[in-house]
């Protein structure tokens, strides 16, 4: 049982392409289905981590994997079929290139980043999760209207930017600190 959350991880990641190719053939109500269970699949593996002491270090790394593979993905496919702006999808994509890019060369010059998400950036995945969900939402049933989805996605795009611009404060100062303490 406690390998149960990167179970869930390796599910989400696989429901990744069920659900582009059911946009692709105009199956949003489908794709909006399996988009909801890959979300709060995102809830239940952390839960269940926290809650048993199901922790590993590969959890560690494949859930933020499968929140990264899901969204950007779904995000980049829904973008090509205008259902989300993409300046929106740009932002979303570049900031978690850029952490991950981040946390890659943290990792190799300072060692392990022995980090929580923080609390914009959960504020900004479940944002960015409601933008999808409405999305899929509107190509499924023609509501809620379009300005309702772009008035959220501004407010989703400043979280993205808050949310990437502190992530590169905390790498920097992290890696500073580690710079400036003496050696032995």
């Amino acid at each position: 049982m406690r390998h149960l959350p990167n179970i869930i991880c390796l599910v989400r990641i696989a429901l990744t392409w069920p659900i582009i190719v059911l946009l692709a053939h105009n199956r949003a109500d489908l794709a909006l289905a399996l988009f909801t269970v890959a979300a709060i699949s995102d809830g239940l593996d952390g839960w269940l981590a926290k809650r048993f002491g199901w922790t590993s270090n590969i959890g560690r790394l494949l859930d933020p994997l499968a929140d990264k593979i899901l969204l950007v993905f779904v995000f980049v496919f829904a973008t090509w079929l205008g259902l989300v702006p993409m300046w929106l999808t740009a932002a979303a994509v570049a900031r978690d290139v850029m952490i991950g890019i981040g946390a890659s060369i943290y990792r190799v010059w300072f060692g392990p980043l022995n980090g929580r998400p923080t609390i914009v950036s959960k504020v900004n995945t479940l944002l960015q999760i409601i933008v999808l969900v409405l999305a899929m939402l509107r190509a499924a049933t023609g509501v809620p209207p379009w300005e309702v989805i772009l008035a959220l996605s501004l407010v989703t795009l400043v979280t993205t930017l808050v949310s990437a611009w502190d992530y590169v404060g905390r790498f920097a100062r992290r890696a500073w600190q580690l710079c400036a303490m003496p050696h032995a």
